[in-house]
C-alpha cells in the first residue's frame, strides 16, 4: 500500500541527514555524539542537516527542554537546515497514515494490557514480543486500547555503514509492534517513519542503540512504498555502570560554556583522533578541523563504549 500526502518539501537531489532528539531533559554527551556524527557526515557528503524533536512520548517530555537543547547546540556552534519539526504538532498526520492502515487491514485494535503480556518473550531492544492475543479480534468483552501492525513473516535485511549487515524476521523477532499507544500517543516506530519520509530524509546516522529498531521502521517503510534511507549506526557512550548515557541515568548536561573540550572529547569518541593542539583553538578551529577530517569509516564498530574510552580530553564528570 502506499500513502502520498506530504507535509513538507520533498527531498532534493543528493544527502539529507537529521538529529532527532527527544526533550526529555539537556543535551548530554550521548546526544553530542550522534548529534556530531550525524552533522560532519552530512556535511562530508556535501548535504543538507536537519533538525527534529521527538516529543510524540509527551509523558516524558520536560518543559523547557527543546529550547535547552537548541540553545546548546547553537552553543556548540551546530548549524542546520530548515525548520525545527515538532512530532507534537503532527498528530493530524500520523492520524492520517494510521486510518490508512487500518483501511488496507494493516493494522488492528489491541485489547492486552502490561499485566496480560508479562511472561511474553522479549525483543533484542528489550520491548515485548507480541504473542499474537489479539490478532483474530478482541477477546470477548475487551474493548480496543492500542492500534499494532499486521507483520507477516519475512526477512529484512540491510547493510549499516558501521554495523555490517543486519538481519531479521521482524515477525519473528519482534511480532505485531505498536502504532498507537494506549495512552492516545503515536509510537516511536510509526512517527519517526512518517517524518524520515516527509522530510525526504535520505540517510541517518544515529546511536546503535536504535539498531534493532531499524528492521522495524524499514518494514513499515516498505509496506507504506516509501524510500528506505541509508543507515550508519554509532557506539552509544555508556556510563561507569556500562549503562547507556541518558537523562534517565542522570547523564550531566554538555558544558556548553566550554566547547571546545566538549567537541574533541566526542570527536575522540567517534575514533577522529582530533590533533592536541586543538585544545587550545577556538570553536571554528575545532569545525574546521572536524568537516576537514571526518571520516565514518574511523568509527569504531561498537554497539557502546564508555564515554571516557581511550579519550585524550576531559568529559564531564
Amino acid at each position: 500500500m502506499t500513502s502520498t500526502t506530504k507535509t513538507l518539501p520533498p527531498p532534493g537531489a543528493g544527502y539529507r541527514g537529521r538529529f532527532a532528539p527527544s526533550p526529555t531533559g539537556p543535551l548530554h554527551f550521548g546526544s553530542l555524539v550522534a548529534a556530531l556524527a550525524s552533522c560532519l557526515e552530512a556535511r562530508h557528503q556535501g548535504g543538507e542537516w536537519w533538525l527534529r524533536m521527538e516529543d510524540v512520548d509527551r509523558p516524558r517530555c520536560r518543559p523547557g527542554a527543546a529550547d535547552a537543547i537548541l540553545r546548546s547546540l547553537e552553543r556548540l556552534g551546530f548549524a542546520w537546515d530548515g525548520p525545527v519539526l515538532y512530532q507534537s504538532a503532527r498528530s493530524a498526520r500520523y492520524r492520517e497514515v494510521l486510518a490508512g492502515l487500518q483501511a488496507a487491514g494493516r493494522a488492528y485494535p489491541c485489547a492486552c494490557t502490561r499485566k496480560d503480556l508479562a511472561g511474553a518473550a522479549r525483543t533484542a531492544d528489550g520491548g515485548i514480543r507480541y504473542p499474537g492475543t489479539c490478532r483474530a479480534g478482541l477477546p470477548p468483552g475487551k474493548s480496543a486500547r492500542a492500534w499494532r501492525l499486521r507483520v507477516d513473516a519475512g526477512e529484512i535485511w540491510f547493510e549499516d555503514r558501521i554495523q555490517g549487515v543486519v538481519r531479521e524476521d521482524v515477525a519473528q523477532d519482534a511480532g505485531d509492534f505498536i502504532l498507537l499507544r494506549a495512552d492516545g500517543c503515536f509510537a516511536y516506530q510509526l512517527a519517526v517513519v512518517v517524518d524520515d519520509a516527509d522530510q525526504g530524509i535520505t540517510d541517518i546516522v544515529r546511536g546503535a542503540d536504535l539498531l534493532d529498531s531499524t528492521p522495524r521502521q524499514r518494514y513499515l517503510q516498505s509496506l507504506l512504498g516509501w524510500p528506505r534511507p541509508g543507515y550508519a549506526h554509532v557506539p552509544v557512550a555508556l556510563d561507569g555502570a556500562g549503562e547507556k548515557l541518558s537523562k534517565q541515568t542522570r547523564a550531566a548536561p554538555v558544558d556548553e560554556e566550554r566547547p571546545v573540550p566538549a567537541l574533541l572529547a566526542a570527536l575522540d569518541f567517534l575514533g577522529q583522533s582530533p590533533p592536541r593542539e586543538l585544545a587550545e583553538g577556538t570553536i571554528d578551529d575545532v569545525w574546521t578541523w572536524a568537516r576537514t577530517y571526518w571520516n565514518l569509516a574511523r568509527v569504531p564498530r561498537l554497539r557502546g563504549q564508555p564515554a571516557g574510552h581511550h579519550s585524550r580530553y576531559s568529559l564531564p564528570p
